[in-house]
């Protein structure tokens, strides 16, 4: 990535040209629905001024040039965002993510606009309202989700990088699926304004990339506070920019999780995990199992907390305000259930009934209120175990890429593919899936999840390239 914008910098290569390729890659691989929308003039646009700025001897930032793309639901400027959901098609908005404007200001230009499950509800982007992405090695299987577009796109080589959201494994599952990186911050480390709500409670912004080192570069970018969200927080002060000496992995001591090993778990994908652990025990890493007796209760905890945030950020979409407006109600009542009723996609209705249950009346002890007391726990297990070890390691998901429609009909199902990502989620520390051996059933992709203690992210992402070069 460095690379890329020095290149630009030093006038061997073109931004214009850059995006000119993009560009031509997202026209070519179409077939595969990674991209809701291409964003040509505006990126030609800014193109040619990083030219001119570099023509005039002006130095155009640590990312001069390099195209990215983003999920549907990060606001840009002059683009749709419609976070894949027909409420919000044609949805323009007045302003931009704070994470796309320090991308912006280092020189990266956004070539298009990524697919992706609807706000976020999904694990395959079958819950997108328009299409359903295909990935890249096998175009009859999944790319995972929510962010399979970004992730897809990626691998394609349609930009060296792609920005996703992650509130339960929206980044590091479909980059499992597909073959990438993914990286999933410390919760905080990334500005939320200027992204299409899912749960505020875990909501982050990560990069998806095809090496750590490229990860760890975007994420340098722009990570840290913001003064437009009040959870953000300070950044490393040594920044997160990987430095030229590798990480040592002997006598690193890892952890890797029992209650994720177990039942439920494909043998292709723990063939590989257990062979990344021998990879690891062979350059002289410590490793040794670790169980964290909460984990099994923690897809539950999710199911519960995540929809009861679902419904209320879902509620500011009642056709009144924003894009899609139901024009046959009778009344302010019928135009609100009207256009709900139409604009939302089934998944989106199913998050909302669940959550409203779980904080109504009557049940919100019962549910909400239980769920939060295990969330606790579960956060003083962690910070436990994470005191004793320098990073916890387990599978990303229980199988690797499943075929398109194999799970669309089976909610339980689809919600059993985030088991290994929402805890890391709920407890707020950052996590990364680095690819591993593939499949030895069917070639497909598998990930290695790498877990660090809160605000340890430079740490992991150093663990992590150093581990992806033995690992894979």
């Amino acid at each position: 990535m460095a690379t890329i914008a020095d290149d630009v910098n030093a006038g061997r290569v073109k931004a214009a040209e850059l995006v000119e390729r993009s560009l031509t890659a997202i026209e070519q691989h179409k077939e595969y629905q990674a991209i809701i929308s291409t964003l040509a003039d505006s990126a030609r646009s800014r193109a040619k001024s990083i030219d001119e700025k570099v023509a005039n001897g002006v130095n155009a930032g640590r990312l001069a040039g390099v195209p990215f793309i983003a999920k549907d639901n990060l606001l840009v400027m002059g683009a749709e965002a419609t976070a894949a959901s027909n409420i919000l098609k044609g949805f323009v908005p007045p302003y931009q993510s704070s994470v796309i404007n320090r991308l912006e200001a280092e020189g990266a230009i956004c070539v298009a606009k990524a697919n992706q499950d609807a706000f976020g509800h999904g694990a395959s982007t079958e819950n997108s309202d328009f299409f359903v992405t295909k990935n890249p090695h096998d175009k009859t299987r999944v790319p995972g989700g929510s962010s399979g577009g970004p992730a897809a796109a990626v691998v394609l080589e349609m930009a060296p990088f792609a920005i996703g959201t992650d509130t339960g494994g929206s980044i590091r599952q479909p980059a499992s699926y597909v073959g990438c990186v993914g990286l999933r911050p410390t919760y905080g480390l990334t500005s939320r304004s200027g992204v299409v709500a899912m749960a505020s409670s875990t909501d982050t912004i990560g990069p998806l990339a095809m090496s750590v080192a490229d990860a760890a570069y975007v994420f340098d970018v722009y990570a840290g506070k913001d003064e437009l969200d009040s959870t953000t927080i300070d950044r490393d002060p040594q920044g997160y920019a990987l430095s030229d000496d590798k990480a040592q992995l002997k006598d690193v001591r890892v952890g890797i999780i029992k209650e994720w090993m177990g039942e439920g778990l494909d043998d292709d994908v723990r063939e590989s995990v257990e062979k990344a652990v021998r990879d690891l025990k062979a350059t002289g890493a410590v490793v040794e199992e670790i169980s964290i007796p909460s984990l099994p209760l923690s897809l539950a905890v999710y199911y519960i907390l995540i929809p009861a945030e679902v419904s209320s950020n879902l509620a500011r979409h009642d056709g009144q305000r924003y894009q899609f407006s139901d024009q046959n109600g009778a009344d302010l009542f019928e135009s609100y259930t009207q256009s709900r009723a139409k604009g939302f996609g089934r998944e989106a209705k199913r998050r909302i009934m669940i959550g409203t249950y779980v904080l109504s009346s009557g049940y919100y002890d019962a549910y909400y209120k239980q769920a939060q007391t295990v969330r606790t726990k579960l956060i003083q297990e962690f910070t436990d175990v994470l005191e004793r070890y320098d990073f916890l390691i387990g599978p990303v998901a229980p199988n690797a890429a499943f075929k398109i429609g194999e799970n669309a009909e089976d909610p339980l199902k689809m919600y059993l593919v985030d088991m290994m990502t929402v805890a890391p989620a709920l407890v707020g520390v950052p996590a990364i899936s680095i690819p591993v051996s593939a499949s030895s059933k069917t070639g497909m992709p598998i990930g290695l999840q790498i877990i660090a203690a809160q605000r340890s992210d430079r740490e992991l992402l150093a663990f992590a390239a150093a581990a992806e070069g033995v690992v894979q």
